[in-house]
C-alpha cells in the first residue's frame, strides 16, 4: 500500500487546559468526514475523549490518535492527528506525542492568550524541533482580544508570530475572519455547522486595519527570506500570494516563524482554514530531517534512516495501551515497510517481536491493515516486551532511535493489595502502566 508521503501530515493539537483543543479536533473529524455527528466536550460526547473519566470531567487525559482524509485543491491528503491533554499532570502524553509528530497546531484561548501550560507545551515542541502554527480560538468568548493574545505569543513565548488572519469583531460580535493573504472576508454559519464558507469583500470599516496587518505580514515574511527582501525594499506590491505562501512554508519548516490563525471551534468558524493551513504550511515526513539513532553495538556510532520505503525498517514505540484485543502498541514508522506477521527486533532489549496485527486508529475504533510504510502512525498487536520509547527495527540492520524525555515525577506513593488474591492483579496493572 504505497502512499505518497507528500500527501501525508502527522500533526498534534496541543495547548493549555480549556483552550478548546478537543473541540477543534472534533470539528476537524467532522469536516474530514471521519464522524457524521459533532460531539461536544461539555456534553461528554467528544469522539477523542473516549475514556469514561474524560467524558465525566470534560477534559482530555490521554492522547488519542486518529487518521482522517482531507481534500485540498483537488488532491487527497491523509492527516494523522493526535489530540493531547492540556493538564500539567498528563504532560507525558504531550511529550511522547510531540516526539513522533512532524508538525503541531498550538491552540490559545482568545481571552487569556499564552497561559502557563502553553509555555510548557511550546518548550516541549522546541525540544523536538517541531514546526508549529497557532490558532487563537474562542474569539466568540466575552472579553476575547486578538491583539492581546497575538502580542502574548511574541512576549511570553519569544515566538516570531506572523498573523495570516484577523477576526471580524470580538465576543458576541464575532462574525468571521479576514484572510490577509487573499484580502477577503470569510463567513460561516452555525445552521449548516460551518460546512459552507461564504467569501466576500472586506467590510469598509475594517479595510484600513486589514491593510496594516497585511503590510506587517508581508514585511515579516520578507524579513526572513533573502529572495523576497529585495523585492520588498523595491516594491512590496510585486510580491505575489504564491511567493508569500511558498516563503512562509519554508520558514515554518525551518522553525523561523509561526503563522497565526483565529476562529471559534464551538461556533464552527475557521476550522477548514486551519486544515488548509496544515496542508499549506506544515511539513510532510520527507521535509523533516532524517531520523537519527545509534548503533546498538556501539552507542558512539551515529546512524540515520531516510523517510523511504526502500530503507531498512525502523519505528519508535510512543505509547502502550491495554485493550480488550490485547496490548495495543502505538508506533511511528520512520523508514522501511512493516507487514502483518513480520518479525522485528527490539534492539533496546535484544528481543524479537511478532507483529500479529496492524491497525489504523480512530480514537477507540480501528481499521485492520495488511502493511504500512514510512511516515505512518499505527497500532500493533502482538508485541510482548516493547515499552514506550523503545525502537523496533529490521533484524539485520539494527538501530536505536532517540527516546523521548520523561519528566521527573512530582508525586510518589505506595500501593498495597487488600488481599493476597489482588496481589497478582495489582502486579499486572502496575506492569501495564509502567509500559
Amino acid at each position: 500500500m504505497a502512499i505518497d508521503l507528500n500527501k501525508v501530515r502527522n500533526i498534534g493539537i496541543c495547548a493549555h487546559i480549556d483552550a478548546g483543543k478537543t473541540t477543534v479536533t472534533e470539528r476537524i473529524l467532522f469536516y474530514t468526514g471521519k464522524i457524521y455527528k459533532v460531539g461536544e466536550v461539555h456534553e461528554g460526547t467528544a469522539t477523542m475523549d473516549s475514556l469514561q473519566e474524560e467524558q465525566e470531567r470534560g477534559i482530555t487525559i490521554q492522547s488519542a490518535a486518529t487518521t482522517c482524509p482531507y481534500t485540498f485543491r483537488g488532491d487527497d491528503y491523509k492527516i494523522n492527528l493526535i489530540d493531547t491533554p492540556g493538564h500539567v499532570d498528563f504532560t507525558i502524553e504531550v511529550e511522547r506525542s510531540l516526539r513522533v509528530l512532524d508538525g503541531a497546531v498550538a491552540v490559545f484561548d482568545g481571552k487569556e492568550g499564552v497561559e502557563a501550560q502553553s509555555e510548557t507545551v511550546w518548550r516541549q515542541a522546541d525540544r523536538y524541533g517541531v514546526p508549529r502554527m497557532c490558532l487563537i480560538n474562542k474569539m466568540d468568548k466575552l472579553g476575547a482580544d486578538f491583539d492581546f493574545s497575538f502580542k502574548s505569543l511574541r512576549a511570553r513565548l519569544g515566538a516570531n508570530a506572523i498573523a495570516i488572519q484577523i477576526p471580524i469583531g470580538f465576543g458576541n460580535d464575532f462574525k468571521g475572519i479576514i484572510d490577509l493573504m487573499n484580502m477577503k472576508a470569510m463567513y460561516w454559519t452555525a445552521e449548516d455547522q460551518g460546512v459552507n464558507v461564504t467569501i466576500k469583500d472586506i467590510p469598509a470599516d475594517l479595510q484600513d486595519t486589514a491593510e496594516l496587518w497585511r503590510g506587517e505580514m508581508v514585511e515579516k515574511i520578507a524579513e526572513i527570506d533573502d529572495s523576497l527582501t529585495e523585492k520588498f525594499l523595491t516594491d512590496p506590491s510585486t510580491i505575489t500570494v504564491e511567493e508569500l505562501k511558498a516563503s512562509l512554508r519554508r520558514s515554518v519548516i525551518a522553525l523561523k516563524c509561526f503563522p497565526v490563525l483565529c476562529g471559534s471551534a464551538l461556533k464552527y468558524v475557521g476550522i477548514q482554514s486551519v486544515l488548509d493551513a496544515v496542508i499549506e504550511y506544515l511539513p510532510n515526513p520527507t521535509e523533516r530531517p532524517d531520523v537519527v539513532g545509534v548503533d546498538p553495538n556501539d552507542p558512539s556510532v551515529h546512524m540515520t534512516r531516510p523517510h523511504s520505503a526502500d530503507a531498512p525498517f525502523s519505528a519508535l514505540v510512543f505509547k502502550v495501551v491495554a485493550d480488550v484485543a490485547g496490548t495495543l502498541t502505538y508506533i511511528r514508522v520512520y523508514s522501511g515497510k512493516l507487514e502483518k506477521g513480520m518479525r522485528v527486533l527490539n534492539p533496546v532489549n535484544g528481543r524479537k517481536e511478532n507483529v500479529s496485527r496492524l491497525y489504523e486508529m480512530h480514537a477507540q475504533n480501528r481499521t485492520a491493515l495488511d502493511d504500512t510504510g514510512p511516515g505512518q502512525i499505527v497500532a500493533v498487536v502482538g508485541l510482548k516486551d516493547s515499552y514506550t520509547g523503545d525502537t523496533l527495527c529490521d533484524q539485520d540492520k539494527p538501530i536505536i532511535l532517540e527516546r523521548m524525555t520523561f519528566p521527573e515525577p512530582v508525586i510518589s506513593m505506595s500501593i498495597e493489595p487488600q488481599t493476597a488474591d489482588d496481589k497478582k492483579k495489582l502486579g499486572e496493572a502496575l506492569t501495564t502502566i509502567r509500559r
